[in-house]
């Protein structure tokens, strides 16, 4: 009993050593949930069908917490008996829609590093928020100008720092790096 009760002690505090379960799944998941709503609400304008599958988050230990998703920013009119093709005004439309609701995608991805920070406590400050959104295209669209995915990571004390008042919000562009593919 007492091997046990010592192996179990030894195990416990290597888990606590090296940081494993810092971050609960649950604490993840939550934030998944937020972005998912926030992408419907603020940039696709509750159009469910353009969130393609669900946000994705892990934590990696020593690295930080990542976030994925993929999203249709304008939908491609569907082709019926009516509408035998798409059009060059069709792909006029869906370029210029997705154009549109670029900066609010950009902005809400931002939202999200902050709440991300101020959120989860478990990450320790000098780890990273990483925060990517792959967007589809059809091949035959015109995607001049429309990324193929976003992806924007920062140190977590950077954006608390943000989140809490210590730098003021003008600085969130400088502090987070953006890169868009």
């Amino acid at each position: 009993m007492r091997r046990g009760l010592a192996a179990l002690l030894l195990i416990a505090s290597s888990l606590a050593a090296t940081g494993a379960g810092r971050v609960s799944r649950a604490s993840v998941v939550a934030l998944e949930k937020t972005f998912d709503v926030r992408l419907q609400s603020e940039v696709l304008e509750n159009d469910t069908f353009s969130l393609l599958g669900w946000t994705r988050g892990m934590y990696i230990d020593g690295f930080g917490v990542v976030y994925s998703a993929e999203v249709q920013l304008a939908q491609i009119p569907g082709i019926s008996p009516f509408h035998r093709q798409h059009t060059q005004q069709d792909w006029a439309r869906v370029r210029q829609k997705k154009l549109q609701r670029l900066p609010a995608l950009r902005q809400a991805m931002k939202q999200m590093m902050l709440d991300c920070a101020s959120s989860l406590d478990g990450v320790p400050a000098e780890e990273k928020i990483v925060l990517g959104v792959t967007l589809t295209t059809h091949p035959s669209e015109d995607a001049t100008g429309v990324p193929g995915q976003i992806l924007m990571q920062s140190v977590k004390r950077d954006l608390l720092d943000i989140a809490t008042g210590k730098r003021p919000r003008t600085q969130l562009d400088s502090l987070i790096k953006v890169q868009e593919f």
